[in-house]
C-alpha cells in the first residue's frame, strides 16, 4: 500500500495539513535518522528508551541485550508508540507566539516481534553497521555468535503512523509584518566533524578507509540504499 491506514490515534487534528500518511515520505524520515525513541508502559509506569534502528522494506529493527527488561515487555506484547524527528531549522518570527521549528517527524504504532531466525539477526546487525558508517563492516569483526545469541533483535511492522512535516518561513500575524524585527530562518543540519583516535591506538595504523569515504560525502546509507 502507498499509505498507511488512518485510525482514529494516528489521526491528526493541529496542523493537520502538515501530516501525511504516505508510506515513500514515511520511509524517506526513517531513513534520514539515526536515533528513534520507543514509549512503553512498563511495570505500570511509562518509560521511553532511545535507541539505534534500521528500516528495511515494512519493518523497522532495534536491538538490545537479552537480559533488558524493557525488550522483553515489547516482546510479551505492549503497545509501542514510536517516534523519529530531524531538526531542519530555527523559524524566528516577528512575534514571541510565532516562533517554531522546521522539522520532519514520524510517530508510529505497533507491537514489537522477537526476530529468533540467526541469519536475519546477523543481517540486522551487520546493516545497523552500515548505517552509523558505509563500508565500516569490511573493517571490523563481526558479531560472533555468543554476541548475537547476547543480543535481542526485535521488528516492528510499519503498518500504523503518519509523518509531520514544518518547512518554510515563519508565519507572522499581519500586524507584525511592518515590525523592524528580523524574521526567517536559520538552518540545522546534523554534519561530520573531526575524527578523535582511540586513545590506545597504535600510531602506525591509518585512518578508515570508510572514515575518510564518509567525510569526503558527509552522508550515510543503510539497508535500504
Amino acid at each position: 500500500m502507498n499509505e498507511l491506514k488512518q485510525t482514529a490515534r494516528t489521526t491528526l487534528e493541529r496542523r493537520a495539513n502538515r501530516g501525511t500518511y504516505d508510506r515513500s515520505t514515511i520511509n524517506a524520515i526513517l531513513d534520514d535518522g539515526l536515533i528513534c525513541h520507543i514509549g512503553v508502559v512498563f511495570d505500570g509506569s511509562p518509560r521511553v528508551l532511545p535507541t539505534a534502528y534500521v528500516r528495511h522494506e515494512d519493518c523497522l529493527y532495534v536491538h538490545g541485550a537479552t537480559t533488558n527488561a524493557t525488550f522483553k515487555s515489547m516482546i510479551a506484547g505492549a503497545d509501542l508508540c514510536i517516534t523519529v524527528t530531524l531538526l531542519d531549522g530555527l523559524v524566528l518570527a516577528r512575534s514571541a507566539m510565532h516562533h517554531s521549528l522546521n522539522y520532519r517527524s514520524v510517530m508510529l504504532y505497533g507491537k514489537a516481534n522477537e526476530v529468533v531466525d540467526g541469519d536475519l539477526k546477523q543481517r540486522v546487525l551487520d546493516a545497523l553497521i552500515e548505517r552509523m558508517l558505509p563500508g565500516r563492516l569490511a573493517e571490523v569483526r563481526r558479531a560472533s555468535e555468543a554476541e548475537i545469541r547476547a543480543t535481542t533483535v526485535i521488528a516492528i511492522p510499519i503498518l500504523e503512523g503518519s509523518a509531520k512535516v514544518r518547512s518554510g518561513p515563519p508565519v507572522d500575524a499581519a500586524r507584525d509584518l511592518e515590525r523592524a524585527t528580523w524574521a526567517g530562518v536559520i538552518p540545522l543540519r546534523l554534519q561530520l566533524d573531526q575524527p578523535e583516535p582511540d586513545p590506545g591506538l597504535a600510531p602506525d595504523i591509518p585512518m578508515s578507509n570508510a572514515v575518510l569515504r564518509c567525510r569526503r560525502r558527509d552522508g550515510r546509507k543503510g539497508w535500504n540504499a
